[in-house]
């Protein structure tokens, strides 16, 4: 039996431009921080580079070790910036900061996450292997909405959540902003993407 935690986590649940308020559990990732424009930074293209190859290893080790077989999550990223209308308004992508990520399940150990590492750097190592970090984030209670359509377009919908949705809940933003790739997008185009678009939130 694999399991697919896109299907079995509630907080992996959201509806095209409908805003739903979840608590999120405190879950694992595979994790590498960087800065600059996802589309032209070498540094991003390394860090997804170095991510995949850990989160496979680490299926198949689940599977062979533990007979516990999974999907790999999508890849996933934290983005804040100095100034976060850098984010939201004039799209300034040199001026993101981000953290690109893949969720593991919870019974991946340390030890097994070091074992992977390994593995990946005996054979062709990632240029961002030692960047990469396994780590939790607990984000506790988000808003969160699916977004269709290219990433630039984002904004609409960002500036409804910030500024509408969440203070007219009685909720403000905390953390980060944190977006879910439920599309491959080199194989799909702009205008399918399907993202969830999340913000940690608390009481105001």
């Amino acid at each position: 039996m694999k399991t697919d935690f896109k299907k079995t986590l509630d907080c992996y649940q959201a509806k095209h431009n409908q805003f739903r308020i979840v608590d999120v559990p405190p879950l694992q990732y595979l994790m590498i921080d960087g800065h600059g424009d996802p589309n032209t930074a070498a540094e991003y293209a390394s860090a997804i580079a170095a991510l995949y190859p850990v989160a496979y290893k680490l299926k198949f080790a689940s599977k062979r070790e533990l007979d516990q077989d999974y999907v790999v999550m999508p890849l996933e990223a934290l983005w804040w910036a100095d100034d976060m209308a850098s984010f939201t308004s004039s799209r300034d992508k040199s001026q993101w900061n981000w953290t690109a990520m893949i969720v593991a399940p919870e019974w991946i150990t340390d030890d097994m996450f070091s074992a992977a590492v390994a593995a990946v750097a005996a054979k062709d190592r990632p240029a961002a292997l030692d960047k990469l970090r396994f780590d939790t984030l607990s984000e506790g209670r988000c808003v969160q909405t699916l977004h269709i359509g290219s990433y630039d377009d984002e904004t609409a919908i960002l500036e409804q959540m910030h500024g509408t949705f969440i203070p007219d809940a009685g909720l403000r933003m905390t953390g980060k902003h944190h977006e879910i790739y439920l599309s491959d997008a080199r194989r799909v185009e702009p205008a399918k993407l399907r993202t969830i678009l999340r913000q940690p939130v608390a009481e105001a």
